[in-house]
């Protein structure tokens, strides 16, 4: 147990990320995201204190979320923007054709839509957003798949990217596994979940590889925010 987690497992495959995985479980997995980034990701904080104050209340603000699966974080951020008086156009996108197809099929807010596209693609095509994010995806990636989406994402946003991810630690791990595990079965919640601690980042491992003018925080007891400013760009 020693040595258990000290070191980033980035080789491990989550079975949600591989193709012929089953269609059923992860659509159950998809659906109870929710209850998960309710609980710990901590995006109602983050709207509040870095997202809110970028609002607009005569225009729209966009908003671009970069490897969305179900979309449950930009439908969530759409409908409290809504509630407060603000217009959101927020955009989820995905490469993988059944994380599109399960997100596009949930009742979403006026201005909510989804693209099934790499963040390179949208780059490529000129797209700017005044906010980009990203919930749980910086430990899906190779270390220059990594560099590539934080290029991107310098690329794409106008005043701010957060991109959220989970912060590896033992506690976190065991807490996950004892108090989760109710929402395993017929999905890949649990198992993935614990997989994702493993291959996820430590707050000094992320500052010894993200590019200038990226800052590591603290986003909760679980998670790191990588947060990006463009030169410029307003403070929230």
């Amino acid at each position: 147990m020693t040595f258990f987690l000290r070191e980033r497992e980035g080789s491990l495959i989550e079975q949600m990320d591989r193709p012929d995985c089953e269609l059923r479980r992860l659509r159950r997995s998809y659906a109870r995201f929710p209850v998960i980034n309710f609980l710990l990701a901590r995006w109602g904080r983050n709207y509040e204190q870095r997202i809110r104050p970028l609002l607009a209340g005569s225009t729209a603000t966009t908003l671009l979320d970069i490897g969305c699966g179900g979309g449950d974080v930009v439908r969530r951020l759409a409908r409290r923007a809504a509630r407060d008086g603000f217009r959101l156009a927020a955009t989820g996108a995905d490469p993988d054709p059944r994380a599109h197809d399960f997100a596009t099929s949930r009742k979403a807010s006026d201005g909510v839509r989804y693209r099934r596209a790499l963040s390179s693609e949208l780059v490529a095509e000129g797209g700017r957003y005044d906010v980009v994010i990203s919930n749980h995806v910086l430990h899906h990636l190779s270390p220059a798949e990594l560099a590539a989406v934080l290029s991107d994402s310098e690329r794409l946003a106008r005043h701010l990217v957060l991109h959220n991810d989970l912060r590896r630690s033992r506690i976190a791990f065991l807490l996950f596994m004892v108090a989760f595990w109710p929402l395993g079965p017929g999905s890949y919640i649990h198992t993935d979940g614990l997989a994702s601690i493993r291959r996820s980042y430590t707050p000094a491992e992320l500052r010894d590889i993200v590019p200038p003018g990226w800052q590591v925080e603290r986003n909760g007891p679980w998670h790191i925010l990588l947060v990006y400013r463009p030169p410029g760009a307003g403070s929230a």
